[in-house]
C-alpha cells in the first residue's frame, strides 16, 4: 500500500525532526499547523513537507480539515503526531498491506515510551486507534479530548505492528498543562454520559468494549477515579513490571483523573463563577 502522511503540529520543534526522519520513506507529507511560533514550520519545509494552517479547535476538526484540503497523492493516509515515530518494521507492515474496497480504515496500536523505555504494562499495550484510512471514506468526530473514527466497526481492519509514542518528549510540565485541558474536555464528556447523551451501539470487538467500559466508569463517583485509575494501571495491568517508569505513568494518570474529577465537581457545585462584589456601607 502506498500512503501519504498527515501530521498535526503546534510548536513541535523538539520532536519533529525525529518524526520526519522516521518518515523518509514517504514522499507525500502534509502538515496541519495550529499557529506554531517556534521552528516547526522551518523544519517541515526543510523536509519538503507541504504546510496547511488552521487555528485549533479540536483534533477531529484538524484531521478532517487536512483530509479535505491536503490534496494527497495517495488514496490512503496515515495520521501521526509530531511525538510519534514510524519504525522500519511499521513502515514495512504498511507497505505490505493490500487495499480493499471493503475496508475504510485500520486500527493500529502504539508503544508508549517514558524515560527511554517502552512501558508495556502501564501503557496498556495494545490499545488500538484508527490511524490509517482512505482519504475519502474516513472522517473523525470529537469525543472528550480526542477524536474517534466516524465509521461502523465492520468497515475497520487491524494492523498489529505498532508505532512509537513519546508522549513526554516535551517534559512533564508540558504533559500536565496539556492534560489539564484534556481533563476539562473529559469532564464535559462525563457530564454528557451521565445525562444520557450519545449512547454507543454495542459491538463485539475490543475497541467497542473499551468504550463501553469507559462509559460505565463515567458513572462512578468522581472522587474514586484517581485511586481506581492508579490501582488499575499499576496493579491490575501490572505497571509495576515497568519499574520506575511504570509507577510514574500510573501516578500521572491518577493526577489526570484527579483534575477531571475537580472539573466535574466544579460544574456540579456551580463554583466556577466569582462571587458578587461586596457592597460597602457609607463610611465602611
Amino acid at each position: 500500500m502506498n500512503v501519504s502522511v498527515l501530521l498535526l503540529t503546534l510548536n513541535e520543534e523538539h520532536g519533529l525532526v525525529a518524526c520526519l526522519e522516521s518518515l523518509k520513506w514517504c514522499k507525500d507529507i502534509v502538515l496541519v499547523d495550529s499557529g506554531s511560533t517556534d521552528r516547526t514550520i522551518e523544519i517541515a519545509l526543510a523536509f519538503n513537507v507541504r504546510i496547511l494552517k488552521r487555528p485549533f479547535d479540536n483534533f477531529a476538526a484538524q484531521r478532517n480539515f487536512g483530509l479535505e484540503y491536503g490534496q494527497f497523492l495517495n488514496d490512503w493516509v496515515l495520521h501521526l503526531d509530531a511525538d510519534e515515530i514510524a519504525t522500519a518494521e511499521f513502515a514495512a507492515a504498511i507497505s505490505n498491506l493490500k487495499p480493499s474496497d471493503d475496508i475504510d480504515a485500520y486500527q493500529i496500536p502504539s508503544k508508549m515510551m517514558l524515560f527511554g523505555r517502552w512501558i508495556r504494562h502501564a501503557g496498556m499495550y495494545p490499545t488500538y486507534q484508527v490511524r490509517l484510512g482512505h482519504r475519502d471514506r474516513l472522517r473523525f468526530i470529537q469525543v472528550g479530548h480526542g477524536q474517534r473514527e466516524d465509521l461502523p466497526p465492520e468497515r475497520l481492519a487491524r494492523l498489529d505492528v505498532p508505532y512509537l509514542h513519546y508522549s513526554f518528549s516535551k517534559g512533564m510540565l508540558n504533559w500536565l498543562n496539556k492534560h489539564a485541558r484534556y481533563a476539562r474536555d473529559e469532564a464535559s464528556l462525563i457530564l454528557e454520559i451521565r445525562g444520557g447523551v450519545g449512547q454507543d451501539a454495542i459491538a463485539d470487538n475490543s475497541m467497542s468494549r473499551r468504550r463501553a467500559a469507559k462509559r460505565q466508569a463515567a458513572k462512578l463517583p468522581v472522587v474514586l477515579r484517581p485511586v481506581l485509575r492508579f490501582l488499575y494501571v499499576y496493579f491490575w495491568r501490572q505497571g509495576f513490571r515497568d519499574g520506575r517508569a511504570g509507577f510514574a505513568y500510573a501516578f500521572m494518570l491518577a493526577v489526570y483523573e484527579g483534575m477531571t474529577a475537580i472539573f466535574v465537581m466544579e460544574h456540579q457545585m456551580g463554583c466556577n463563577k466569582m462571587p458578587p462584589p461586596v457592597q460597602l456601607k457609607d463610611g465602611g
